[in-house]
């Protein structure tokens, strides 16, 4: 059984990168609503503070808001605690509720900032956007008439999403294409699904996750569920493809190592207060019954996607091919706040199955793999030419699954 102290709240692992309409932070946190009595501040301490405010009010040679005064100064005090814990204003909050949830109103294509400008990293399957013809590639020039070029990457995706029905126009150069070409395309309700699969060939699937969303549980079931029908119920190894994968909802991390184990501690955490330490585990039933697991993990797997790297590899389940990962084990707490705001605070460490903190050490691999450029830092071509993919196979057949050892992790 999956055991942890609880609120009404859900946990959650970090995000990066840019699915539209998701401002997505390099962090894992759950989301919850509590309520405390804000400390005094000491009197020599609020003179100083009220001191700074008349100086910058009196003298500073352009007139100030009050309002962007203090929330500066809360975006300084909360950012100077760590890098992971932050401020966040009302539009930054309801992205980040955007991006836990899966599912927004736009017209669905995942994007990213390049020296300045927005790139069509993929529009989404069945999306307004793919159906318009936007492709992967795609620069945006212009939303609804506003130049991207210069404008905040949030400003930009804010014009770009909108109620469904009504209709956006972009403006958008293209490699092939001499002039800009437009479009005008109705927004509708968009579900991001995070698990892409494939049979690479007889036997061996497919799994890239691209981030951990509410949907990425349900996903990855039904997508093994697809593999093994395509296998006959004889699917002899997964590719688990991790990289660059920034992380998400921790419980969908929980959700997808539970896929393929069937009991041992999956995460750990401890911090100061009872509700930041927390012991989860998994439920018996394996998913992907026995087949090898091979995980192909990099610099940008992060957080979520080390804490499934992780349990798969500390309950020997599977090995990790690439590169080491990023190391981010500090776990947050999303804290709503008046007019719409949160604050996002570091309150825990977390720790493998295997009782390791991975904070800013990262997981190396079992197996190094040289690094290969790739566009964007995203895994485009197609994937039998991926030079990873092909030794993840390759190591399946000749491996599987007699070289993954049977390791016993320190936590029981």
């Amino acid at each position: 059984m999956r055991s942890m102290q609880s609120r009404e709240r859900a946990l959650l692992a970090g995000l990066a990168g840019g699915v539209l309409g998701i401002a997505l932070a390099g962090a894992c946190f759950w989301l919850a609503a509590r309520g405390s009595p804000a400390t005094d501040l000491p009197p020599k301490d609020a003179r100083l503070l009220a001191e700074v405010l008349d100086r910058i009010q009196a003298d500073y040679v352009e007139r100030t808001d009050d309002h962007k005064l203090m929330s500066n100064a809360i975006r300084g005090m909360v950012g100077e605690l760590d890098p992971h814990s932050a401020f966040m204003d009302a539009g930054e909050f309801e992205e980040l509720k955007i991006a836990t949830a899966g599912n927004y109103s736009g017209i669905g294509i995942e994007v990213t900032l390049e020296d300045g400008a927005i790139i069509v990293i993929s529009p989404i399957d069945a999306s307004p956007a793919a159906r318009a013809g936007i492709r992967a590639g795609d620069r945006i020039i212009a939303v609804d008439g506003h130049a991207v070029e210069g404008a905040a990457l949030t400003d930009s995706i804010a014009r770009i999403r909108g109620k469904p029905g009504t209709v956006v126009h972009l403006s958008v150069g293209r490699q092939s294409a001499a002039a800009p070409i437009e479009f005008a395309i109705e927004r509708a309700a968009v579900s991001v699904h995070s698990v892409r699969y494939e049979m690479l060939e007889p036997g061996y699937g497919y799994m890239r996750i691209s981030q951990f969303s509410e949907t990425t549980g349900p996903d990855t079931g039904q997508a093994l569920g697809a593999l093994q029908a395509e296998a006959g119920g004889q699917l002899r190894g997964i590719v688990l493809d991790l990289r660059n994968n920034p992380g998400g909802v921790l419980d969908a991390a929980v959700e997808v190592s539970d896929a393929f184990l069937e009991r041992g501690v999956i995460v750990t955490a401890e911090g100061r207060t009872p509700e930041a330490n927390f012991r989860m585990e998994a439920d018996a039933g394996d998913l992907a019954h026995g087949a090898g697991i091979a995980v192909l993990v990099n610099e940008g797997s992060a957080s979520a996607a080390e804490i499934v790297a992780s349990a798969l590899h500390d309950n020997g389940r599977a090995e990790l091919l690439g590169r080491k990962t990023f190391g981010k084990g500090s776990v947050q707490t999303v804290l709503p706040l008046t007019g719409g705001q949160a604050l996002k605070l570091t309150t825990s460490h977390y720790f493998t199955p295997a009782g390791i903190s991975i904070n800013e050490r990262g997981i190396e691999p079992d197996v190094p793999l040289p690094e290969v450029p790739t566009p964007s830092g995203r895994y485009s071509r197609p994937t039998a030419e991926d030079p990873d993919v092909r030794a993840a196979i390759a190591w399946l057949k000749e491996r599987r699954p007699a070289l993954i050892a049977t390791r016993s992790p320190v936590r029981e």
